[in-house]
């Protein structure tokens, strides 16, 4: 028997899914974020580096840092802050 493969991106065909024709900016992966600024989180599917889990989709945090080329966002889930660490093409300004 063969072992299922459980890797970061299983059981997401529908929720990682991107259409063909739609292809994301250059501005988008070179967008800048000032430390404070409020940002929602939005996976781009075509880049999987510094993506962040996709349970986080749509929630809104901080950036309270730089880690390389990654932003550092803060976000409250229920009642515990979770720190979440994802490059500039997974994130929104709001």
């Amino acid at each position: 028997m063969v072992k299922k493969s459980k890797g970061f991106r299983t059981r997401t065909r529908n929720k990682l899914k991107q259409q063909p024709s739609v292809r994301p900016a250059i501005t988008k992966f070179l967008q800048k974020f000032e430390i404070g600024q409020k940002v929602a989180i939005e996976p781009e599917p075509s880049s999987q580096k510094g993506m962040p889990y996709p349970k986080f989709k749509g929630s809104v945090g901080k950036v309270i840092g730089r880690r390389g080329n990654s932003y550092i966002v803060e976000i409250n889930v229920g009642d515990s802050r979770k720190l979440i660490i994802s490059r500039p093409e997974h994130l929104k300004a709001i």
